[in-house]
């Protein structure tokens, strides 16, 4: 009996401790459970779109929750909300993030943001880098959704998959590049969704209203922002990326609701420096995504439409850095919302939408860890042999110094690239002229930008300042040119010479007569986009200004037509404030003030001519809505707000006959497909002295409505078929290729200026344009034909065969005078993206000085 009683507390010992062990097992479990997305916001995947503000708040309570994350603000967008990114690391990785990213740069040979330091040895506990961007296309929406989930499980102590992972691997994720464009979308959908979803296609909850949710505030393509960095959102996320320089990048976006899910590789054109491993990487990941995808019976494609050609996507920068850089795809976008009825008669959801964006980012993790070492060694050897061998026949790059407010625009554009620089030579050489497209010999002033190819960023050095970029496959996906020189209208060479910069900085000029005393004016300079920002400050100010219709010298030096004119007289409501007043906002625009102490000039006009005008502060309309490209508009509009800081109105196309037209002195039409536009009652206000601005699709428009000079140039005749009867015989396979013909995507061409009318003020007799389409119009007859091109003004970038016959001898650029005011023509974009810089000054001369 006393042994049973012995044996029964025996068990019960035994069964207290289990019970206590049970206790601490669950209560440990507990303390360790992460809440999902699902748990923290209060919904399933799928069954509602998140707001940005609990997205943030979710990633705070990751923090939170776990110690495998840190969370960075690099930024706000331009409607203020936070820009952020998440660190996902292991214990032993988490607290030295600082050291890993040093340490990284190191291998690319870079150290404080100054590449040209030896390539560091690759640290045992060195991991490899994983960054996955989501949302840059605002309505691309499941992207965010997916991110969350990714996260989550990156972190769940019960995923033992991730722990393996995040030994070797850190993720950094940044889960909404565009805030503003994923609200607008999703506000919107919110707004009109049915209480059930409604699935068929053209119902109201997938179609978005102008400008729909894809760009940012501006109406700005983020996606197409990378390298130019236009925007302030893509400013602050390539200052931090850069830092970083991670070796894996993905860019998660969607397409089409018809079509199935897309990863790499990825397709035809491919750029030539996109170095092996980057290709093989690509396969090797696409292959792991691919596993996944038939374990689940899910459709996707490879190799087609989407190449790795233009430099300023979010995967050909990555690469052009030193990345693997992907883009994946999945069928949905903004027609998509909660639910959507696809051709093939499937329902899309969500949900769907989530759990495969949810699969591709963690195979990425995985395939990056399972080859860590190798990517790392690969990363390594990318950036070695950038500076050691750089790719191409061309070692350095020289710009003339002679305009130096451009020159200090593009030096702001390449450090915000971290490519290094510097001025001035001892060396002269012989290099490739970018204006004459011959081989010349050249010297090097003191304030000529030399750039050498033996640094870090080599590579992107190379395909940003190519003078003709090679194209493998004409079917590509975007613009084949955006040469920087170019670009920025500056005289450059490319040269087979190594030639390093002897000066670190500018050579600032001293104004000649700085010292007057009591000058009777001064004078800018008209050149650049500083230039327009001094006007707009001085019309903004109510500072009276004057240009010259001629160039004129004086006090040893001369100035274009065009030139700005501040002179005492006109401005006595400044008092002795005015040559104060006057040098604060030229040191706010960066720009040098030329003070003279007579009105007589030594050669041109003097200043009390009938060739000196005054230029009049106009108030400006700008037409928007939904006929009217936001993209075109979203240019215009960030022009004048962000960058010459000027007032303009906006309205909506449809309600420009409501307005009182007296109250403006210009229009401007953007790109769109326009109906009702020069009516009669536009015309009158033009001949009454309004000034209309049409622009691309505008003029396109306009040249069909009487009362307007413009014309289609029309199409020469086909050629007589006899001798090939079987010309229109075609096989059904090549009808992709055949469309190339009529193709251009994007290729530069020299435009012939008359820079004596106002519209040229400020250039040289030619300017590049960046042809987007195969419009070409007729010579005007009642007007000013100011920018054409001519038989052999084509540059470089793809052009279609049919195209480039037909894109000769016709008019771009021209101004038509209609009675007692003026019709602009604009037929190319000169704000394209923002980046063609020179295209700034052409636009604000149409603004500022045509008509005055």
């Amino acid at each position: 009996m006393l042994q049973t009683n012995q044996h029964n507390l025996f068990y019960m010992k035994i069964l207290k401790l289990l019970f206590l062990f049970f206790i601490f097992s669950i209560s440990n479990l507990l303390a360790q459970k992460i809440q999902s997305p699902e748990e923290f916001l209060g919904y399933r995947a799928g069954e509602q779109f998140t707001p940005h503000y609990r997205v943030l708040e979710y990633y705070k309570y990751l923090a939170s929750a776990s110690k495998n994350i840190l969370i960075q603000e690099y930024g706000k967008s331009y409607e203020g909300r936070p820009l952020f990114l998440v660190f996902i690391a292991s214990d032993q990785n988490i607290g030295r993030l600082e050291d890993i990213r040093k340490n990284n740069l190191a291998l690319a040979g870079i150290m404080d943001g100054v590449s040209g330091h030896k390539n560091a040895d690759i640290p045992a506990s060195q991991p490899v880098l994983v960054w996955l961007s989501y949302n840059v296309h605002g309505n691309e929406s499941v992207s965010t959704e997916a991110s969350m989930h990714t996260a989550y499980a990156l972190l769940n102590p019960l995923e033992q998959r991730s722990k393996t992972w995040l030994k070797n691997t850190m993720v950094i994720i940044d889960p909404c590049l565009n805030p503003d464009g994923r609200e607008r979308y999703v506000n919107f959908y919110n707004s009109v969704k049915n209480l059930n979803p409604d699935p068929h296609p053209f119902s109201r909850e997938h179609v978005e209203p102008w400008p729909g949710g894809r760009a940012n505030h501006y109406y700005f393509d983020l996606n197409r922002d990378w390298a130019w960095q236009s925007q302030v959102e893509s400013q602050q996320r390539l200052a931090v990326f850069n830092k970083w320089l991670p070796q894996v990048h993905v860019d998660f976006h969607e397409q089409g609701i018809d079509a199935p899910y897309y990863f790499a590789p990825a397709a035809e054109p491919y750029h030539q420096d996109i170095s092996k491993w980057q290709r093989d990487f690509q396969t090797i990941i696409g292959k792991n995504n691919a596993k996944y995808f038939d374990q689940n019976g899910w459709m996707y494609f490879t190799r087609e439409r989407f190449d790795l050609l233009y430099p300023s996507y979010g995967d050909t920068y990555p690469v052009y850095n030193g990345s693997v850089g992907m883009t994946y795809e999945q069928g949905g976008s903004g027609r998509a919302g909660l639910a959507v009825i696809n051709a093939e008669g499937d329902t899309l959801t969500l949900k769907d939408r989530i759990e495969h964006h949810f699969t591709t980012g963690l195979s990425t993790v995985e395939a990056a860890s399972n080859h860590s070492e190798k990517a790392l060694f690969e990363f390594k050897s990318y950036f070695l042999n950038s500076r050691s061998s750089p790719s191409g026949e061309y070692k350095s790059y020289i710009i003339r110094g002679e305009n130096t407010e451009k020159l200090k625009t593009l030096a702001v554009l390449l450090r915000r690239n971290g490519i290094d620089f510097g001025y001035g030579s001892a060396k002269g050489g012989q290099g490739l002229n970018y204006y004459t497209g011959r081989n010349e010999n050249f010297k090097v002033e003191r304030n000529d930008m030399v750039i050498s190819a033996y640094q870090s960023k080599s590579v992107l050095l190379k395909v940003l300042f190519e003078p003709n970029t090679f194209v493998s496959d004409s079917a590509t996906y975007d613009i084949t040119a955006w040469s920087l020189p170019y670009a920025f209208g500056l005289q450059a060479y490319a040269s087979k010479d190594a030639l390093k910069p002897e000066f670190k900085g500018i050579s600032e000029q001293v104004p000649v007569n700085s010292n007057i005393i009591n000058p009777v004016a001064f004078i800018a300079n008209w050149n650049s986009l500083s230039d327009v920002r001094f006007l707009a400050d001085l019309l903004n100010s109510n500072i009276r200004v004057r240009y010259s219709e001629i160039p004129f010298e004086t006090g040893g030096k001369r100035f274009n037509a065009g030139s700005l004119i501040i002179a005492r007289s006109g401005n006595a409501h400044l008092g002795a404030d005015f040559e104060k007043k006057v040098n604060e906002l030229a040191k706010k625009s960066g720009i040098t003030l030329q003070a003279i102490p007579s009105a007589f000039v030594d050669k041109g006009a003097d200043l009390g001519s009938d060739k000196i005008r005054y230029i009049k502060k106009p108030k400006i309309l700008l037409v928007g809505g939904e006929s009217v490209s936001s993209l075109a508009f979203g240019e215009i509009w960030h022009f004048f707000e962000q960058q010459i800081n000027y007032p303009l109105t906006v309205i909506r196309a449809q309600d420009l006959m409501r307005i009182n037209w007296d109250e403006f002195d210009i229009m401007i039409l953007p790109d769109g497909n326009y109906n009702d536009i020069g009516n009669d009652r536009m015309q009158q206000w033009v001949r009454a002295g309004g000034k209309l601005i049409a622009m691309e699709g505008a003029v396109s428009r306009l040249s069909e409505i009487k009362g307007f000079d413009i014309k289609i140039k029309e199409e020469v005749k086909k050629e007589d078929k006899a001798g090939n009867p079987y010309e229109d015989i075609r096989a059904y396979e090549n009808r992709e290729r055949e469309s190339v013909r009529t193709n251009i995507p994007g290729a530069i061409y020299k435009v012939n200026l008359d820079n004596t009318h106002p519209l040229g003020f400020g250039f040289p007799d030619f300017y590049y344009t960046l042809k987007l389409d195969d419009k070409i119009y007729q010579y005007l007859s009642k007007g000013w034909n100011v920018g054409v091109i001519k038989k052999d003004n084509y540059v470089t970038g793809f052009v279609g065969a049919q195209v480039k016959k037909k894109l000769a001898d016709g008019l771009i650029f021209g101004v038509q005078e209609m009675g007692n005011g003026s019709v602009v023509y604009l037929s190319d974009n000169p704000l394209f993206r923002s980046f063609w810089e020179n295209g700034k000054l052409f636009f604000s001369n149409a603004v500022f000085m045509v008509g005055q």
